[in-house]
């Protein structure tokens, strides 16, 4: 089945997040994902995706301009309602605002009609209540959370939609 990570992207660090996150749902059987930049996303495929998450670095404590526009225009054009949404974040520092974003990413998907998922305590240790957060300097600090986070998400889509 399809999912759909859509990212928005200045310095390439959430796009590199975005791509482990997909290395991780690859874990999971009959999952398949692809990546897109909120200017180049696949309607097709967007639209076939039994999920989609959302992935966008932070300003001011809060979504980048570029993933806010995808989310108020682009994204609502797509078939979304009724899939399992997601977000993740990627930040300058520890307390940038990190969590906030995801917060108003997930606050979208669920106003366009998705089932927000993040795995939270029900997986287990380590917690990823909301969705995860990478540093920009420390990336790779973050790989293992993030290809598991990925891996959690992929497991419940397969887990919902192969009912």
């Amino acid at each position: 089945m399809k999912v759909t990570i859509v990212y928005y992207s200045e310095t390439e660090n959430t796009k590199k997040m975005a791509e482990i996150i997909a290395k991780g749902m690859m874990k999971v059987p009959n999952i398949e994902v692809k990546c897109f930049s909120t200017e180049n996303v696949d309607e097709k495929w967007i639209n076939e995706s039994k999920g989609v998450i959302v992935g966008s670095p932070t300003h001011m404590a809060d979504i980048a301009q570029g993933m806010r526009a995808w989310l108020s225009g682009p994204a609502t054009e797509f078939d979304l309602s009724g899939k399992i949404g997601s977000a993740f974040a990627t930040a300058n520092y520890i307390y940038g605002g990190g969590t906030l974003g995801i917060q108003t990413m997930l606050n979208s998907l669920m106003v366009l009609g998705m089932l927000v998922y993040s795995g939270g305590a029900k997986c287990g240790k380590p917690y990823i209540h909301l969705g995860p957060v990478a540093i920009g300097e420390k990336l790779e600090e973050s790989y293992e959370i993030f290809s598991l986070y990925g891996e959690r998400i992929g497991k419940m889509i397969s887990e919902i939609y192969t009912k």
